[in-house]
């Protein structure tokens, strides 16, 4: 299998002295599973969605046998004390009005930076903050990330807006705390994705793993990181403990299609421009750019820079590893071997695990009718679109605007916004109010907009501001949550080096609430994460400290100069250093070097 993961080959192969090797085999393949799914969007993107499942039983787990979990990971949740985690990475911000609906309904994206929520198993706040704090450090050391800066000010224990995906059947809801933590400043970069790919268990070596690269993962347009632990427990079977790596990210066409030897855009020649000749005041001397969204070209080697190489001998056999969604029209290409297998908007791909693919997508041809529209598949329409931004001016005081916008046009929208604030953001709860543009009352027909509030107020340097709503929007309506609140003025030590830039304010949590939930049992049916903020804070000078210092150092300087020369140099007339000069000097230098030779040679 071409040198693939040998220490897991080794160890399945020195199992096949049995006769029923090829069933284990067959089925411990069946516990991991891998798939790449990829979809053209607007504006010339691609959307690609990398997901691995393993899962291992919860009696395995717990006597060390982790199989397919690592094992890395496992010994920090067993020593940590975590039932379920959720870990998120992310840069960028998913384009809503032009992208559509969001990838997994948002359950498995995060706000900008780092976002980390566990269910730890404690009985006090006390152990839970302690299990907390080993759990957080822990993570740190294994990704490469900050997130041991998760303390008190930046860690909130949200009441409405999570539950536990996973299934707990013999723990009580008050042995289980939920604690949860962002770091809306954290860069992510290749220091985490190194980690992330080693908990995999071919290790980037084969399968779809073997696609993803630094280069183009960290220059995609919005991208997410996330890992899901959680315990499943089927229907009459045993419990067992799932981990799902999920990875998304929105790549540009024209960018990624762009060789390494050229990184830098260069602008193209007059011959090469694609001009809209339909524009009246198009000529030969004046070119408005045609719209490139549509026929667009591309191959899985010119987007991710290779072609993938062979399958993981571990995955399920029976998922396809790549998935294409596509029009029925558009023809796609691959290498020979693939076995293509085709739905209404779909195109699923197996090929052995000795083999590379190739996926080649060239532009649509005269079947296409409609231009652009037979290029890509219709963008979905989200429950609910948000915006966020600050409001005022000044460095005292400010204020925080939603505006939340509901497409539908017969369906009203529940939901739970939360903001996770920093302590030195002190809101003014009684300014909150949510608005429907154009009506003047609070809410049409007597339906209030705001259902619930939790807030927990800030402590200065101890916690930050927590702050749950539930609200529910009419259809077809936009409301608009506003708030006020006050800058604090930190010490001089707790300024970072770019103050000026401003200071990072975690993206908002709006989990949209299932309308069935009452007999489903399911919670969330969206999540959305609202842009993070740049919050500006009254910065001192910090050019004074530098003055001073400077002027300080210059009168030490001259003080001590002063003084040095008088205790230390030996003043003499005028006269006197001529009439001896260089003569006297050298007398005395001859003296002393006869006296110390007359006294050698006496020793003699």
């Amino acid at each position: 299998m071409r040198q693939l993961c040998p220490a897991l080959l080794l160890s399945l192969l020195s199992l096949c002295v049995f006769p029923p090797c090829a069933a284990a085999s067959a089925s411990a393949a069946a516990d991991y599973h891998e798939q790449l799914v990829l979809r053209p969007l607007p504006l010339s993107a691609l959307l690609a969605s990398f997901n691995f499942r393993s899962n291992t039983t919860v009696s395995e787990f717990e006597s060390g046998n982790f199989r397919f979990f690592p094992r890395s990971l496992g010994q920090i949740l067993q020593h940590a004390g975590t039932r379920e985690l959720h870990l998120r990475f992310s840069l960028g911000r998913w384009d809503a009005e032009s992208w559509g609906s969001r990838p997994w309904d948002g359950a498995r994206e995060g706000g900008t930076g780092v976002e980390l929520w566990a269910w730890l198993d404690a009985d006090t706040d006390q152990e839970a903050d302690h299990k907390w704090l080993t759990l957080t450090n822990a993570l740190s050391g294994l990704f490469c990330a900050s997130l041991n800066f998760i303390d008190g000010t930046r860690t909130t224990r949200p009441v409405m807006s999570f539950e536990p995906e996973g299934d707990h059947p013999n723990t009580s809801a008050h042995s289980m705390q939920l604690l949860y933590g962002v770091l809306p400043h954290e860069v992510v970069c290749t220091e985490n994705l190194t980690p992330f790919l080693k908990l995999l268990p071919c290790k980037g070596k084969a399968g779809i793993a073997t696609l993803l690269d630094g280069h183009k993962l960290f220059d995609a347009s919005f991208q997410s990181m996330a890992i899901d632990i959680r315990p499943v427990c089927p229907p009459g079977g045993e419990c067992v403990l799932q981990i799902e790596q999920t990875i998304d990210m929105v790549l540009d066409i024209d960018r990624s299609k762009r060789p390494r030897d050229n990184p830098i855009p260069r602008s193209l020649g007059g011959h090469e421009l694609l001009c809209d000749t339909s524009k009246p005041y198009h000529s030969h001397d004046t070119c408005f750019p045609a719209d490139q969204d549509a026929n667009q070209d591309w191959s899985l080697s010119q987007i991710f820079g290779k072609s993938m190489k062979g399958t993981c001998p571990l995955a399920d056999p029976t998922v396809p590893p790549v998935c294409l969604q596509v029009p029925e029209s558009r023809a796609v290409y691959t290498i020979d071997g693939a076995v293509e297998i085709k739905s209404r908007d779909s195109r699923c791909f197996q090929i052995s695990p000795e083999s590379d693919l190739e996926l080649l997508l060239p532009p649509p041809g005269d079947e296409a009718q409609d231009g652009a529209a037979a290029d890509i598949l219709p963008p979905g329409t989200p429950p609910l679109y948000a915006e966020r931004s600050f409001t005022g001016y000044g460095q005292e005081r400010g204020g925080v605007q939603t505006i939340l916008r509901n497409p539908s046009p017969d369906t009203e929208v529940e939901f739970v916004y939360m903001e996770s604030l920093p302590w030195f953001m002190r809101i003014y709860l009684h300014t909150m109010e949510a608005r429907i543009a154009g009506h003047p009352a609070p809410s049409p027909d007597n339906h209030p907009l705001i259902q619930q509030v939790y807030y927990r107020p800030a402590l200065d340097r101890a916690r930050g501001t927590q702050l749950e709503v539930r609200m529910r929007i009419p259809p077809a309506a936009t409301v608009f949550l506003t708030y006020d609140f006050e800058k604090s003025i930190l010490r001089y030590t707790e300024y970072p080096p770019d103050a000026n830039r401003g200071f990072d304010v975690a993206a908002a949590v709006i989990t949209i609430l299932d309308p069935q939930r009452n007999g489903s049992g399911r919670f969330a049916a969206y999540t959305i994460r609202t842009t993070s903020l740049l919050c500006s804070l009254p910065t001192p000078d910090f050019s004074m400290p530098y003055n001073v210092i400077i002027f300080t150092s210059t009168a030490v300087a001259l003080a001590f100069g002063g003084m040095f020369n008088i205790m230390v140099r030996r003043f003499v007339a005028a006269d006197e250093g001529s009439e001896g000069g260089l003569g006297a000097l050298r007398g005395k230098l001859l003296g002393r070097l006869g006296a110390v030779a007359g006294r050698f040679k006496g020793n003699q």
